[in-house]
């Protein structure tokens, strides 16, 4: 795992309860929607999570520029490579 993909399981973990990630193997192709089942709140808490940490990646614009079903479809390996990409 790279250290970008341990940190945002790191701040997921911190937003869902370790509790809740127990059953499920967290990897990069682990999507938000079907597999997580995040809530919109709990999104939003992730992502200032990873603002507050990645200062320089604009995840707003990230995630404006996707349409619905994308979003939907987003998984944490989309995250990681989008943050990698803002600090490559």
């Amino acid at each position: 795992m790279s250290d970008v993909l341990d940190e945002v399981v790191r701040m997921l973990t911190e937003v869902v309860g370790e509790d809740f990630l127990l059953d499920v193997e967290v990897g990069p192709d682990t999507t938000f929607g079907d597999e997580l089942a995040l809530e919109s709140i709990e999104f939003v808490a992730l992502v200032e999570l990873l603002r507050e940490r990645y200062t320089g990646v604009d995840f707003p614009a990230f995630i404006a520029a996707l349409d619905i079903d994308r979003i939907v479809a987003l998984t944490v390996g989309d995250v990681v490579a989008h943050i990698e990409a803002a600090h490559a």
